[in-house]
């Protein structure tokens, strides 16, 4: 039996205060919609349907490449409603598990258990909460058999008392629920259809109801404002954190790094307090990362350090490197082994030959270094013209004198040594000293000058 799954996604989220949707609003760097989406496909499902309303036309540019089907519900008229209006793209022989657009820590292994509960009718997804204020209450026979849900709103005291609580989350072959769906009533405190009345219908009509249990309430927990989404936040990093400890990465603090994306690593590695994560990085073994750091899309090799407060983006290093603190690599940086980037460096789409040194607050940018070159303090590559980028060429065992200007596109001939504080316009020839720079000369009798008195 084909699976198709329902993603519900079109309440506006209006206790966010936000102009963009809820399902848009970030977690752990991506939208909360992505982190659904992401789990069912693991389900490997023969389509998603993505029901959407407030905001559509942002929810769908933003997943613009999924291939999914999109439902417009124009109209909120609750839970019932918006599966209702996936229906018709739905055949009856499938089962339809049901998701939400803003519960995204659910995992796929529950949900595989909900879809072996429902292999003969309707399953619902349940939780035990210490508190379940807000949640729908799971209504049950003497025998223990599922009977209805009940709303908090519609709840007697005897039924708020009860700690089993309705996630919304279920599945159930699709010409069963179609049937449900079409008898659906909204004489409730909402108003609304609620789809957890069709357990109701299902039980009426003499069918089991089947229950699985999450075994961790943070799996089911939705958003609906900053403060929950804040929470999630933390859930889901003390997650990434656990399992990265797990795999025998060594963190300072597991409450303090920040996981935007995914990281490999190597062994022995190491990484200090409020890191952050964020694309695709790897490390290879040994590297140790400073407090403060950005690491966005890099690779860096074995036995690298990166010191504190640097951001890299974009950039690969080979083994035993050193970065910072406070440098900046930009997308296109290459290192190769032993190469160096010390504080206030930034780099960008610049080849850092092995062992080469660009130490001191310099800006080296569009530019080749061969091996063992050593950029002096202050040095910057002139490689914009206001119009198109040049390349700066600097082969081996060249040493450029702090304070140089390299005005592109110029090259830097091996073992060349370029004079402090010179504004290089041509070609320097190799294993010679290049001197571009004024002479120098002092003026006797010379006085500043002084403010007016009037």
């Amino acid at each position: 039996m084909e699976l198709h799954i329902v993603i519900l996604a079109a309440g506006q989220g209006t206790r966010m205060k936000s102009r963009r949707p809820k399902v848009l609003q970030d977690l752990a760097g991506r939208p909360l919609l992505a982190h659904v989406l992401d789990t069912a496909a693991a389900l490997d499902p023969a389509r998603i349907h993505v029901v959407y309303g407030h905001g559509g036309d942002q929810v769908r540019a933003a997943f613009a490449e999924r291939p999914v089907s999109w439902v417009e519900q124009a109209e909120q008229k609750g839970t019932g409603h918006a599966v209702d209006v996936a229906m018709p793209q739905i055949p009856d022989g499938a089962t339809v598990l049901v998701l939400y657009g803003d519960v995204p820590l659910i995992g796929a292994s529950t949900l595989r258990e909900l879809l072996q509960a429902a292999a003969q009718g309707l399953a619902i997804l349940t939780v035990e909460l210490d508190d379940p204020s807000g949640y729908g209450r799971i209504l049950r026979d003497p025998e223990g058999a599922v009977r209805g849900i009940v709303e908090q709103k519609d709840a007697s005291a005897e039924q708020l008392a009860i700690r089993e609580a309705n996630t919304g989350i279920l599945a159930a072959p699709a010409a069963q629920l179609r049937g449900w769906l079409e008898g659906l009533d909204n004489d409730n405190a909402q108003g609304e259809y609620y789809l957890t009345d069709c357990v109701a219908a299902s039980v009426a009509q003499g069918r089991a109801v089947a229950a699985a249990q999450a075994a961790d309430e943070d799996e089911i927990l939705g958003v609906n404002d900053r403060l929950q989404l804040a929470g999630l936040e933390r859930i889901y990093q003390r997650r990434q954190a656990s399992a990265l400890l797990r795999e025998g990465l060594g963190l300072a603090d597991p409450a303090r790094l920040d996981i935007r994306g995914r990281l490999r690593h190597g062994r022995d590695c190491h990484i200090d307090v409020n890191v952050v994560i964020e694309g695709e990085v790897v490390l290879g073994d040994g590297v140790r990362v400073g407090p403060n750091c950005v690491l966005r899309d890099v690779v860096i090799g074995d036995d690298s350090r990166i010191e504190a407060f640097s951001h890299l983006d974009g950039a690969t290093l080979a083994g035993d490197c050193q970065v910072g603190p406070y440098a900046r690599l930009r997308p296109g940086t290459e290192l190769a082994a032993r190469a160096k980037v010390g504080n206030f460096v930034e780099t960008k789409k610049a080849q850092v030959g092995e062992g080469s040194k660009i130490n001191h607050l310099s800006y080296v940018g569009d530019a080749v270094l061969g091996a063992d070159v050593n950029v002096g303090a202050g040095t910057i590559t002139c490689n914009y013209d206001g119009a198109n980028k040049h390349l700066t060429q600097i082969d081996d065992g060249a040493f450029i004198g702090s304070n140089s200007a390299l005005v592109a596109p110029v090259h830097i001939g091996a073992q060349a040594t370029i004079a402090a504080g010179s504004t290089v316009t041509r070609d320097a020839p190799a294993e010679a000293l290049t001197v571009a720079r004024s002479r120098q000369k002092s003026i006797s009798g010379w006085r500043r000058p002084t403010k007016s008195k009037g």
